[in-house]
């Protein structure tokens, strides 16, 4: 009989819950993954994950949370943990490669309180589709560095995030979500839009004026990506934070 699993979301703000029901196994390892995502699109400060209800009918299934986990430390740069794993499955998680990844706790209260204790400083804010909004990134990475003591930080980090809401400005014209987060030694620049048309690096004519945002994000950024989040899309970047 195909198994089945729900994951009920608790924004228990800023740490949210997903507590799982029913099986998990590689036909419903797929439906976990996508309700975790959902979440961490939202950007909270940290994800706890209860495993209580759950049955794991094949222990393979277990590296959704590890590939969550690797996934949220890139974007949005928030501490996944899990808790009150059924007996058989806590022997299988600490055996496996989960563990190295994600840490897991006895109880919810538990592992909310090491998610708390992970969590790292963050700045949001929304902006519109405007010709102002790249001034105002460069303002709010000056806020930031400034709070953050990060003064080395603010002129590339300026350049970067002013790319990045560029980009929404010109192409996606939609709303967006920009959060700076401080995970030392890196700074993580990230915006969060309506389209889900994907960033890709362009090579412009040498003639033409502009085209060259996300080639310029490239060279300054440690590491930078692109992925689907929620109904649009996130590019981020990382920097370091020295």
């Amino acid at each position: 009989m195909p198994s089945r699993i729900t994951c009920e979301v608790r924004d228990w703000s800023p740490v949210t819950v997903v507590r799982l029901h029913g099986g998990l196994d590689l036909g419903t390892m797929r439906t976990v993954h996508t309700a975790l995502d959902r979440c961490l699109s939202t950007q909270p400060d940290a994800l706890v994950v209860d495993l209580a209800d759950v049955t794991v009918r094949d222990r393979l299934a277990l590296s959704v949370f590890a590939a969550t986990a690797r996934q949220a430390a890139d974007w949005p740069g928030v501490p996944v943990v899990l808790c009150s794993p059924p007996p058989d499955a806590a022997v299988w998680l600490a055996e496996s490669t989960a563990c190295r990844v994600v840490p897991v706790r006895r109880d919810c209260a538990e592992a909310t309180l090491v998610a708390n204790a992970a969590a790292v400083p963050r700045l949001r804010a929304r902006l519109e589709p405007v010709a102002g909004a790249c001034r105002r990134a460069r303002e709010l990475v000056g806020d930031a560095c400034g709070r953050w003591n990060l003064p080395e930080a603010v002129g590339p980090a300026s350049l970067v995030l002013s790319e990045l809401v560029g980009n929404v400005v010109r192409h996606a014209g939609t709303p967006m979500q920009v959060t700076l987060t401080l995970r030392r030694p890196y700074l993580q620049l990230a915006v969060l839009d309506g389209s889900r048309a994907g960033a890709r690096v362009m090579v412009p004519d040498l003639r033409a004026e502009g085209g060259r945002g996300l080639m310029l994000v490239r060279e300054l950024a440690q590491r930078w990506g692109s992925g689907p989040a929620g109904d649009g899309k996130v590019v981020w970047a990382v920097l370091p934070a020295n």
